[in-house]
């Protein structure tokens, strides 16, 4: 499949730069079996039933990206891609030459790191500090590189779901971003259930698939947790005749990968779970998502669940109407 089929044309301006004042005030995009539909996230209550099951990423993003310098001077900002140990970390390094191995890095308050070893793209990093606590005094709100400013007190709220519990993000399951906790409160009053899992974004969820075809692309490692709870509730929502509503493509992939096998099981561990058209769900029933770049594996997966034409028609619909795009922008209720 040729990864140019997944293209469509979009504005810049259309590119969220803010979020909004609220985080419910966003538009609702719906795609109900390839009719289009224009309404407000706060429509959502109405469009779930009592019954339904919303699966929500708990991950917590941390403050990743930090700036330094060599001892010579040279200026180094790093965004972790994981924390590997209580002082250490896999790192995306910009800096004026290729760090090598033993060059140290000194940050804010005389922190020290040094480069260990590099791995593909990435480096390892060894802290002379426990990393965590660091990054919670001095770290920066890791926004995504297509928000053209810099992280402000804001972001620091508003960069997060309401629900985050887990550190180990680098970015946010953006789809979770529209939910306050009035809001939570008044869909479990209308009999609509939540239930939660973790899966730490990394990333590499902005990278777009670069190969030709498609399924030449092999997608990164993200670390996961689906419990017993998690699938416990997932089946009695079945049995009872409710649906399973994954909010946002990191609960889709999670929950998909604990079902790979055809059953759904705990899951926890590195997932590299790529889907793509042709990928047969075999647990959610429907989505929320927002709205995701062109070419991009998210794209591709929201493809997978209600059809390649019917997305990017939508997509297209999207764009004559000026709905806002990627990480602060508007959400999308999908049924396959």
């Amino acid at each position: 499949m040729d990864r140019s089929t997944f293209h469509y044309d979009l504005p810049t301006e259309l590119i969220a730069q803010q979020p909004l004042p609220d985080r419910t005030a966003s538009r609702l995009l719906v795609l109900d079996r390839g009719n289009i539909v224009d309404r407000q996230f706060s429509d959502l209550a109405h469009l779930l039933h009592a019954g339904d099951l919303l699966v929500m990423n708990n991950t917590r993003v941390i403050p990743a990206r930090l700036h330094g310098q060599k001892q010579t001077g040279g200026r180094v900002e790093i965004l972790l891609e994981r924390i590997t140990g209580v002082r250490s970390a896999t790192v995306q390094l910009k800096a004026s030459k290729t760090p090598q191995p033993g060059l140290e890095i000194v940050f804010a308050a005389g922190v020290y790191a040094r480069v260990e070893g590099r791995a593909g793209r990435l480096f390892e990093l060894s802290f002379d500090t426990d990393l965590e606590p660091f990054l919670e005094a001095h770290g920066e709100v890791p926004l995504p590189p297509y928000i053209d400013r810099p992280a402000d007190l804001e972001d620091v709220a508003r960069y997060q779901t309401v629900y985050a519990q887990e550190n180990g993000a680098v970015a946010a399951p953006t789809a979770g971003l529209h939910f306050d906790e009035e809001f939570l409160i008044a869909l479990h009053e209308r009999g609509i259930d939540c239930t939660f899992l973790t899966l730490h974004v990394g990333v590499d969820t902005f990278v777009p698939v670069r190969t030709e075809q498609i399924e030449d692309h092999r997608l990164h490692g993200e670390w996961a947790q689906v419990s017993q709870d998690v699938c416990e509730c997932i089946k009695k929502t079945h049995k009872r005749g409710g649906r399973v509503i994954a909010v946002g493509t990191t609960t889709a992939r999670a929950l998909e990968s604990a079902a790979i096998d055809g059953k759904l099981k705990p899951f926890e561990g590195e997932t590299t779970l790529f889907i793509y058209p042709g990928f047969q769900f075999r647990v959610v029933d429907a989505m929320i998502t927002n709205l995701h770049l062109p070419e991009s594996s998210l794209l591709m997966l929201v493809a997978a669940f209600a059809g390649r034409e019917q997305v990017l028609n939508s997509y297209r619909h999207a764009v004559a109407r000026g709905y806002r795009f990627f990480s602060y922008g508007d959400a999308m209720l999908v049924k396959p």
